[in-house]
């Protein structure tokens, strides 16, 4: 069976507009205040090589799907370098459909997963939206350290105005790159708000170009 989802219409421009370096700093310190971890890097390049000091040699890594990693080439450093005990491509090699419940294991709790946010508040909150939702639990609760990495495009002001950058925003460039890739359309059913981190798992870290959606 194929479904053909709807078009969400073209993404609105204004939500590609990165923030002042003074809004970033404060966003830094509202993140720090609910636990989060978060730094502000002066280059892509400085920014992948923040991300990379934070995975130990030969650490369990899970590499989330995301754009902003591709285009740091984050992902291939990940998977392809043989300096991490990367999941991904254990995850490739496996049958879906008799190893299902084996892959769902391997990827709900690794030790580090790396990815990215679609929307950050101005008090610190953190806005993810899935389709799965795979990696959302990862992200929340089961992995041991969470590393994702925003553009500063990404900085809202509120819940309701990164929920509104999801649907008029991140989900109409994804259907895009999904019409590209030759699928008929795309569906973002799962979004994860992070609140509070009491364990200091998760480090954000800011990126100063307009990266990923």
């Amino acid at each position: 069976m194929s479904v053909t989802l709807p078009d969400p219409g073209p993404p609105r421009p204004e939500y590609e507009r990165p923030a002042s370096r003074e809004r970033l700093e404060q966003t830094v310190k509202a993140l720090e205040q609910r636990g989060f971890r978060a730094q502000i890097a002066d280059s892509p390049a400085h920014a992948r090589e923040l991300v990379l000091d934070l995975l130990p040699a030969g650490a369990e890594v899970h590499a989330a799907l995301s754009e902003t990693l591709h285009e740091l080439e984050l992902t291939s450093a990940i998977d392809e370098s043989g300096r991490y005990d990367a999941l991904r491509p254990k995850l490739r090699a496996m049958d879906r459909r008799t190893q299902a419940r084996e892959m769902r294991k391997l990827g709900a709790a690794p030790d580090f997963i790396v990815g990215s946010a679609h929307a950050v508040t101005d008090e610190g909150e953190i806005l993810v939206a899935s389709g799965s939702g795979s990696q959302l639990g990862a992200y929340a609760y089961a992995a041991g350290s969470v590393v994702l990495i925003v553009g500063h495009q990404k900085l809202v002001r509120n819940v309701e105005e990164g929920l509104r950058r999801i649907r008029e925003y991140s989900l109409p460039r994804e259907f895009l790159r999904m019409q590209a890739a030759g699928f008929p359309g795309t569906l973002w059913s799962e979004t994860l708000l992070m609140h509070f981190d009491g364990r200091h798992r998760v480090h954000v870290i800011f990126v100063p170009a307009t990266l990923g959606f």
